[in-house]
């Protein structure tokens, strides 16, 4: 008799084989596959970082201003502070990811990969930028005052601004829905799931409590979770202004401590990063495989031009849409060219050799073994950090498929509230029983976004400019 897992499995694996087969398709270059989902992403990082300027780099210190809050004005619309909303989108980009993703890239691709995440973390902060610019250029305030706003909104207001409602309010319902059903994985099941594999690890393996009753550890975070997400967007931003620095802090230093241990192996991991980037070996495709593996998963990991983060700055008190633009592009700073780079230093200094692809093991167990390499005791604190990597990315996608969800269905409170608790009933499920196929389709959900929100962008540059200009003549 087949168990639920592999009859919920057996209904949806067709449906995700079909779309995942869609959106991941990929052509073969130069020995390689590349994906067009991660082409058209990629494509896109390069056109804003040259359309707008190079505003990456030019808009850094800025960037830093506005988060201290040298320019705050509480007198400002807006749900949350920008501080508050820069951790709230941080806190959906990382996850799991960063942790165990990073691994997987240099297993494969080698040190080189690096270079070339780092470089699409760069890329992808101009990305951020524009699209946060347009979540709160068109965010609207609903009937009990709060803020609504995001990809959905800028696709169907922006579009009619150049007079193409219909096709801006179609792209806008398939992003909503899109993200409603993707949430359920990406940002929910998946986090869950890896949350209570670690757990278990940690506390004795097969042997653990936990080992026959993971749907506990579930139960547990989907409790913590109702209990940030019910007071809304700012219950959430409260959470994540001081959970965020925290983990963040705490992962940076015990990977700080690892790489002072290791100090003498840096420049020559800086030297294999560099090498590995232009000169690999061993990897299918040399430097365009290596550069393709690094930039899907930074990509998977920093989430610039999914606009899934502009939901979270649409929220925040400016009055200067382009200002929020200037902070969302710190995200893909930190969660990429800081947290994943140091994750691969700390991989490549301690247990990285070639024959890494060739293991079995997963993502996670690989950094755990880096970690415990020269810090015996790090695999429990580090533990703690990935169960609040995972929480954190629950709580934010959390809203934003509740946001999503009231695009489609409007303000209903008991709507909103039925799909807090589907979110924290898949939460319980996801942490007690394997199920690939929901992963797998909600993941290719969550890409598919990408096509409706990149075409916004685009028709939309000229307005993200005029804005950027008009911002700019002001400061």
């Amino acid at each position: 008799m087949a168990s639920l897992d592999q009859t919920i499995d057996s209904i949806i694996r067709p449906i995700a084989d079909v779309v995942s087969a869609f959106i991941f398709y990929s052509v073969p270059i130069m020995g390689t596959q590349l994906p067009l989902i991660v082409l058209w992403l990629i494509i896109g990082g390069v056109f804003f970082t040259f359309y707008l300027g190079f505003i990456n780099i030019r808009g850094f210190k800025h960037a830093i201003k506005l988060v201290k809050g040298d320019y705050a004005d509480p007198k400002n619309p807006g749900d949350i502070t920008q501080f508050q909303a820069l951790t709230t989108a941080v806190s959906g980009t990382v996850g799991i990811g960063n942790i165990a993703g990073v691994a997987v890239a240099i297993s494969v691709g080698g040190p080189g990969a690096v270079f070339w995440l780092i470089l699409a973390g760069f890329l992808g902060m101009s990305t951020k930028f524009a699209e946060c610019t347009l979540g709160v250029l068109y965010r609207q305030t609903n009937k009990d005052n709060s803020i609504s706003g995001g990809p959905m909104y800028y696709l169907e207001h922006g579009l009619a601004d150049i007079k193409w409602p219909k096709i801006g309010k179609a792209l806008g319902m398939f992003y909503a829905g899109a993200i409603v059903i993707g949430c359920l994985g990406i940002g929910n099941m998946f986090q869950s799931n890896q949350a209570a594999s670690i757990l278990i690890d940690v506390t004795g393996g097969s042997e653990s409590i936990f080992a026959s009753h993971a749907w506990v550890i579930g139960l547990l975070l989907a409790i913590a979770t109702g209990l940030v997400i019910v007071g809304g967007i700012k219950s959430i931003a409260t959470t994540t202004s001081r959970l965020v620095p925290f983990m963040a802090l705490l992962y940076i230093i015990m990977a700080l401590l690892v790489l002072i241990l290791n100090a003498n192996k840096i420049p020559a991991s800086f030297a294999a990063i560099w090498d590995g980037a232009f000169s690999p070996t061993g990897v299918s495709g040399g430097m365009v495989g290596v550069m393709i593996i690094a930039f899907r998963r930074a990509v998977f990991s920093n989430e610039a031009g999914l606009g899934s983060a502009a939901i979270a700055h649409s929220t925040a008190k400016t009055d200067r849409p382009v200002s929020e633009g200037y902070v969302a592009l710190l995200e893909p700073f930190i969660d990429t060219v800081v947290i994943c780079t140091i994750t691969a230093l700390v991989i490549i200094t301690t247990v990285y050799d070639p024959t890494l692809a060739t293991r079995e093991m997963g993502g996670i167990e690989m950094t755990t073994e880096a970690f415990a390499s020269t810090l015996s005791w790090s695999p429990v604190p580090l533990s703690i950090v990935a169960v609040l990597f995972a929480f954190s990315t629950m709580i934010s996608w959390a809203y934003y498929g509740s946001k999503a969800f009231e695009y489609l269905v409007g303000e209903n409170k008991l709507a909103n509230l039925i799909f807090k608790l589907v979110f924290l009933g898949f939460v319980v499920i996801g942490s007690s029983i394997q199920l690939s196929s929901v992963v797998d389709l909600s993941d290719a959900l969550v890409f598919v976004v990408a096509i409706p929100n990149m075409i916004g962008l685009y028709l939309l540059a000229p307005v993200i400019r005029r804005e950027l200009n008009a911002y700019d003549r002001d400061h």
